[in-house]
């Protein structure tokens, strides 16, 4: 048997154009999806039939859709082709954003939202993206896919206003129909075909592997932190247009906080996330980003009168919401077991938008009762639940995901791979499958010893 395994050589041309046009298929969708949040409840209040609590459920009913769908189209992918999974789901996409550009009650806009949030790619997305690239380039691949969708939401929430002074929410819904459509012809014209294509552990769920994640701790205490950050972010931004045009600025205007806001936002968590990861003191950056939630939330509960206080709160909101977007990822690849890091990632993804769906039906229901005093003590009170569910997290060990290609062997041959790989310095686990040709590894970098494993990996056994 030989391991075929490390290489020190870089992204081939075709791997960086995959890695370049799958990251601009999720910006494209992921803009159609948040562009409406910062401007749907000032729209909402002339839609027939409208409701706060009917409003709310508009908001965030595309994250029941997708949470219900995205991990089937994956399977499918497996079964029928990732490309053409891709293809219908977009498609479903864009009649869900025709419905809402069409309906002039609540009731058709939440139809055409739920459609949208049924068009879940992306899992295929993220398995084509796997099918495409070298074990050893996986990681960067992800990581490009992960802070285009970053940015895609920052942008989204400064052009979701914006756009809306100038077409109106139902050309967002239209815009947001033609970028899915043009996500089609990226797929179908810029995308390369896989040679081949089959499961990967590290990048989509494996249905064997879905009882040993659910049953984790510490994966369903990260589940339920991303479930409630976006059960913050969506029920906040029931109320938060709301509050800014009460407190005298125009909805067409609202860019004007929001672009600022993020920019600086994302400047202030640098220096947290290189005191979270280079200095290993990502716990206490992940519960203090938390906490400033919680502060954020009492705050908007006392100071929603003022343009400028809201500002300076929306400041440390997204402060800590992005920096939770970038931790949490990181915490989930550091616990779950190497070989079922996709299967997390999949139970995280649907948690994320559960937690979207019950932040829009309930802060919609809330505001009804309470206006925005009752779902900002809601967010607070939310906020407050997930710090003491965090604080039971045992503090990470700082381990990285790392592929091995180790070609074909048989099972024996695995399990002897198996106990050679741990015994390299820095490998903390390491699992082979055989069936797959592929060593799934957590490693800690600062000990890693590189030149040994790939010595290793190119010894003749």
């Amino acid at each position: 048997m030989k391991a075929a395994g490390l290489t020190v050589e870089r992204m081939t041309a075709g791997e960086r154009r995959a890695a370049f046009w799958l990251a601009s298929v999720f910006s494209l969708r992921m803009l159609g999806l948040f562009m409406i949040l910062p401007v749907f409840a000032l729209y909402a209040e002339h839609l027939r039939g409208n409701t706060p609590a009917l409003a709310g459920l508009a908001i965030g009913i595309y994250g029941f859709s997708q949470a219900t769908f995205q991990i089937p189209f994956g399977f499918l992918s497996d079964r029928y082709g990732r490309k053409r999974m891709i293809y219908l789901g977009l498609l479903i996409f864009a009649a869900g954003s025709g419905v809402a550009a069409l309906a002039d009650s609540i009731h058709g806009v939440i139809l055409g939202r739920a459609l949208q949030g049924g068009g879940a790619v992306s899992a295929a997305v993220m398995a084509l993206a796997a099918d495409l690239t070298r074990e050893e380039h996986r990681l960067k691949v992800m990581a490009v896919i992960g802070v285009t969708i970053g940015l895609s939401f920052a942008a989204s929430m400064i052009l979701g206003p914006a756009l809306n002074g100038w077409i109106g929410v139902p050309g967002i819904f239209w815009l947001t129909g033609l970028l899915a459509l043009l996500g089609v012809a990226v797929v179908r014209f810029r995308v390369p075909d896989p040679v081949v294509s089959r499961v990967h552990r590290d990048a989509e769920p494996v249905a064997s592997q879905f009882g040993r994640v659910l049953l984790d701790g510490q994966l369903l205490r990260l589940n339920f932190g991303i479930f409630t950050l976006h059960l913050l972010l969506t029920a906040t931004f029931v109320a938060v247009p709301l509050a800014l045009r009460n407190a005298g600025l125009p909805g067409h205007r609202h860019w004007e906080v929001y672009l600022p806001v993020l920019v600086c936002s994302m400047a202030t968590i640098v220096p947290f996330v290189i005191i979270a990861e280079k200095y290993r003191r990502l716990k206490p950056v992940f519960l203090g980003a938390i906490l400033t939630l919680a502060l954020t939330e009492f705050g908007l509960l006392v100071l929603h009168d003022s343009v400028l206080e809201m500002a300076v709160l929306l400041l440390l909101f997204f402060s800590g919401f992005n920096l939770l977007e970038a931790t949490l990822p990181s915490l989930i690849a550091k616990m779950a077991p190497p070989d079922a890091k996709g299967t997390a990632m999949g139970v995280y993804s649907s948690s994320q938008f559960l937690g979207a769906f019950a932040g829009g039906a309930l802060g919609g229901w809330l505001h009804g009762l309470y206006d925005s005093r009752g779902v900002f003590a809601f967010a607070a009170l939310a906020a407050l639940a997930w710090l003491l569910v965090a604080s039971t997290m045992k503090s990470p060990r700082h381990l990285s995901s790392y592929l091995l290609n180790v070609g074909a062997l048989d099972e024996m041959e695995a399990r002897l791979l198996t106990l050679r790989l741990s015994e390299v310095p820095g490998v903390a686990e390491a699992v082979v499958i055989a069936a797959e040709g592929v060593a799934y590894l957590k490693v800690d970098r600062h000990a890693l010893d590189e030149t040994a494993l790939r010595k290793f990996a190119m010894a003749e056994s």
